[in-house]
């Protein structure tokens, strides 16, 4: 009877400290995945796909909506935009339904957690179509570039972010270099120069305001998309409308071209990538590199124009220009990308184990190296 006992509580110790010591080489195996040094690795990969993630969808929608507007001779660039943004509420409800990712039910809390952005997306859209029309490529170009400037003012009024030395002297690189490439081009036009500068302003003020909202977690990643598609869809719907653009669209002669279709289709789905590369972007890294890759995609579109298209005129002025600016751009990548991941803040997803339950895990160990010796 002795020796079913003895058995029994040597079975029950040795269960005890199999599945104690278990639960502490598990532990060390978690702390390996989320230690420190590793979430820092992780990060900086975040940081980096993500803006590379963002710089390729921004790049490929300007092809396939070029296909859509030019070869096809689409009558509305706005029309376009409603479908890019209902292809949006289309598959991030379908992803939900699916519980593949999950956002918050619609609230009377929600408009509430998601404006201003629905604001300045808006303005930002008017604003960009009204300057791309009365001012030259050039001079758009380097008015664009002023929203870098604007959105490293607006990260330390609104977010409190202190940009370092070497980060303001790419910035001021990058915007000196763009008017110095179409110093030779200065037209002016009032009203082209305030649509552009607002437009620059909204990109500022939704690229910093998405930052706040992405790092108060009301409505997460995908809940900030759906609902700022959601919001933007009737005033969308009643601007094309009352431009005569939606009556337009609606009466286009290739809707029942499969070729039209498919790329209409492909700029709804790019528009969605877009939207979503761009709030990734500025999840893992801040609103200020996603003004900067927007710029970056933009300069190098100019140095493959050089070679493809025809179109670029060569000056000396322009070229040392742009050389400048894209100094600036590769510099100022080097010290966000590189030279920061010794001092990088872990990234949304990415937390460390807090230190209470490494203790709870070194605790549980030691307690069943305990039990073992008894």
């Amino acid at each position: 009877m002795s020796s079913k006992s003895d058995t029994l509580c040597d079975f029950s110790y040795n269960q005890l400290t199999t599945t104690t010591q278990s639960v502490g080489f598990f532990h060390k195996i978690k702390s390996y995945f989320v230690d420190s040094s590793s979430n820092k690795s992780n990060a900086v990969y975040m940081k980096i796909l993500s803006a590379v993630f963002y710089g390729c969808s921004s790049f490929l929608i300007i092809a396939v909506n070029k296909v859509v507007l030019t070869s096809y001779r689409f009558p509305s660039a706005k029309f376009l935009g409603l479908g890019q943004m209902l292809a949006t509420l289309f598959i991030l409800t379908i992803g939900k339904s699916m519980s593949i990712i999950n956002f918050p039910d619609c609230s009377l809390e929600i408009p509430r957690k998601i404006f201003p952005l629905p604001l300045f997306y808006m303005g930002n859209l008017i604003c960009g179509l009204g300057g791309t029309q009365r001012l030259s490529l050039p001079m758009f170009t380097v008015l664009r570039r002023f929203a870098i400037l604007m959105t490293l003012i607006g990260e330390y009024f609104v977010l409190n972010v202190k940009s370092t030395p070497p980060i303001i002297m790419t910035v001021v690189a990058m915007v000196g270099g763009a008017i110095i490439a179409a110093s030779n081009d200065l037209s002016f036009d009032a009203q082209g120069y305030i649509l552009v500068l607002s437009n620059d302003l909204f990109t500022a003020l939704n690229g910093v305001y998405m930052k706040e909202k992405l790092d108060a977690k009301d409505l997460g990643k995908y809940g900030l998309l759906f609902y700022n598609s959601l919001f933007m869809l009737p005033p969308m719907i009643l601007f094309s409308w009352s431009t005569g653009e939606l009556a337009l669209s609606l009466q286009f002669e290739y809707w029942l071209n499969f070729g039209f279709l498919i790329s209409f289709l492909s700029s709804c789905i790019m528009g969605f990538l877009l939207m979503y590369s761009t709030i990734l972007c500025t999840s893992y890294n801040s609103a200020l590199t996603t003004t900067i890759v927007g710029c970056l995609k933009n300069i190098l579109v100019t140095y493959i124009g050089m070679y493809i298209g025809g179109d670029y005129i060569f000056s000396y002025v322009n070229f040392i220009g742009l050389n400048i600016s894209m100094i600036g751009s590769i510099v100022y990548s080097y010290f966000i990308f590189i030279k920061s991941e010794s001092k990088l803040p872990i990234a949304s997803g990415y937390k460390p184990v807090p230190a209470e339950d490494k203790n709870e895990g070194n605790n549980i160990e030691t307690k069943g190296l305990e039990l073992s010796s008894k």
